[in-house]
């Protein structure tokens, strides 16, 4: 009897010690460059800045084992600048990602608080803005889409991604205004699927804006995750990839539509442009953009790789036709898989847009604006990951 109670007892005492298992760790990204511009309001620029290709964070996540494949989890993250150790969202204390939730084996993940949104999950890593191998200079024209590397996360989300099933993952969120009686004043709304099979991978997503900018909300200027202060802004996106060897293609299409818009986030300037008085020009009106992204890779060796990307951006802006051609061209050699090196050159050129207009002006992703149509940076950087 007394062996029999004794064997109970450490059955018990094993199942609960299962049970409890957990894990946090502690993680980063730092990126800092010089970057070389030939044009920011006026003047050339030589610069050290921080998040060139990728955001410069740190954070902690971490999980408990439930039992029965269900465990809690959690992330930490905040973005800062390497330059000055500023936050890369003033006025947050984990402005990159705060977020908890339950993920289960057999019916995935899902997270409640402040997050990437989900057609960025599954679209973005389709895109050269979105990956070391090119990152936040390569994004699109404003960032319009929002594929780039991370660079909105919204607040009060609820966001649900599917498990693996031959290959496909489903998700869906929702982001809600938490105003009594302005349910649909600046929330979030999106859906994305991708499907990875061999050297295969393909997604597609759909992403909504009410009012974003529009006070706290699910969007805010604040912490300048607005890239647009709009009545409405919706995002379609699709895009594949293929890797043969040592060797990926990709090719990217997204559509974005901008109604009543006031004001695009400059992150060069740390502000909104195209208000009355604005030095670059106005901005109101609805926008449409279409971009058009190929991409591709090379590992020329374990240690070194170049790769390269060109995006054609077709608009629409009250009866005008203006456009954009932005190409980027970058080699990475790494010293560990840790520790790289890269050099990276970005062009963009814009035409077509009144010449009152904020659109008129080229502006690479993360710079100020150019004081005409084109704008060329080079950038040579370090980066560390822990």
């Amino acid at each position: 009897m007394k062996k029999t109670l004794l064997a109970a007892a450490l059955c018990g005492a094993f199942t609960i010690s299962a049970h409890a298992q957990s894990g946090v760790t502690l993680y980063g990204l730092m990126d800092a460059g010089i970057v070389y511009t030939n044009n920011q309001l006026g003047h050339s620029n030589w610069q050290l800045a921080s998040g060139t290709t990728q955001n410069t964070v740190f954070g902690l996540k971490g999980w408990e084992d439930l039992g029965a494949g269900l465990r809690a989890v959690f992330k930490l993250e905040q973005g800062f600048m390497m330059n000055n150790g500023a936050q890369a969202f003033a006025g947050s204390g984990f402005g990159s990602q705060a977020w908890l939730g339950l993920q289960s084996d057999s019916y995935g993940t899902l997270t409640f608080g402040r997050q990437f949104d989900i057609m960025n999950d599954a679209v973005g890593p389709l895109t050269a803005g979105y990956n070391t191998w090119g990152g936040s200079l390569a994004g699109h024209p404003f960032e319009n889409d929002n594929l780039a590397a991370n660079s909105v996360v919204i607040n009060n989300s609820v966001k649900y991604a599917s498990p693996l099933y031959h290959g496909l993952t489903v998700g869906t969120m929702y982001s809600f205004s938490n105003k009594a009686g302005g349910f649909a004043n600046n929330r979030s709304y999106g859906f994305g699927l991708s499907y990875a099979r061999g050297p295969l991978n393909l997604a597609a997503g759909y992403l909504q804006f009410d009012n974003a900018g529009n006070g706290a909300g699910a969007v805010t200027t604040a912490d300048t995750s607005a890239n647009f202060i709009a009545r409405r802004q919706r995002v379609w996106s699709l895009g594949g990839n293929y890797t043969f060897g040592p060797a990926s293609v990709g090719l990217v299409w997204s559509h974005t539509q901008i109604d009543d818009v006031a004001g695009v986030f400059s992150f060069g300037t740390g502000g909104y442009l195209g208000a009355a008085g604005d030095a670059t020009g106005t901005l109101s009106g609805a926008l449409r953009l279409d971009n058009y992204e190929v991409n591709a890779k090379y590992a020329l060796s374990p240690a070194w790789s170049v790769s390269g990307a060109y995006t054609f951006t077709h608009g629409a802006y009250n009866g005008s036709s203006p456009a954009w051609n932005s190409a980027m061209l970058q080699t990475d050699y790494a010293l560990s898989k840790r520790t790289d090196f890269y050099l990276e050159g970005v062009y963009q050129n814009a035409h077509g847009a009144p010449a009152d207009s904020v659109l008129s002006h080229a502006m690479i992703n993360t710079l100020s604006p150019s004081s005409t149509n084109s704008q060329v940076a080079v950038t040579v950087g370090m980066r560390h990951a822990f």
